[in-house]
């Protein structure tokens, strides 16, 4: 993989408020060294979800709303993953070589215990999506 460009990824919600904005704060965080992380939205909102941004900040010390902004799927670069957050709203199309879809329930409104289960299944998302790609599971080496 050393000789390989590395992959990008985005991470696709409606709003680009909360679960999409999170992921691309944890692939910077975690998984750096092995994919580029974005997000956008379809219909993005004016600011990060406030109280993701507290629990970002809480469990992992990142401040995602100082680099992050919501935005339009228009503003992704070429990108080789998209992963959905499980909007139940059907995404335009995003040239890709990969998508997966992690089916996460929005905490939006609810208590920082549900921002906290969100934010560790992101986690282990965005670390399994890591692993995946480092290992050549979704892109084996070309022949």
């Amino acid at each position: 993989m050393k000789d390989r460009p590395k992959a990008k990824v985005a991470f696709i919600c409606t709003h680009n408020s909360c679960r999409s904005q999170m992921a691309e704060a944890l692939g910077k965080l975690l998984a750096l060294d092995v994919f580029e992380s974005y997000s956008a939205g379809t219909h993005p909102a004016r600011q990060i979800n406030p109280d993701a941004v507290r629990i970002i900040q809480r469990l992992y010390g990142m401040d995602m709303a100082a680099d992050q902004r919501p935005k339009l799927l228009a503003a992704l670069p070429a990108v080789d993953v998209v992963v959905t957050m499980g909007c139940g709203v059907e995404c335009p199309f995003l040239p890709n070589r990969h998508r997966e879809d992690w089916g996460l329930e929005d905490p939006t409104g609810k208590e920082d215990a549900a921002f906290i289960a969100t934010a560790e299944r992101i986690e282990r998302n965005v670390r399994d999506l890591a692993d995946r790609i480092r290992g050549g599971a979704l892109f084996p080496a070309e022949v």
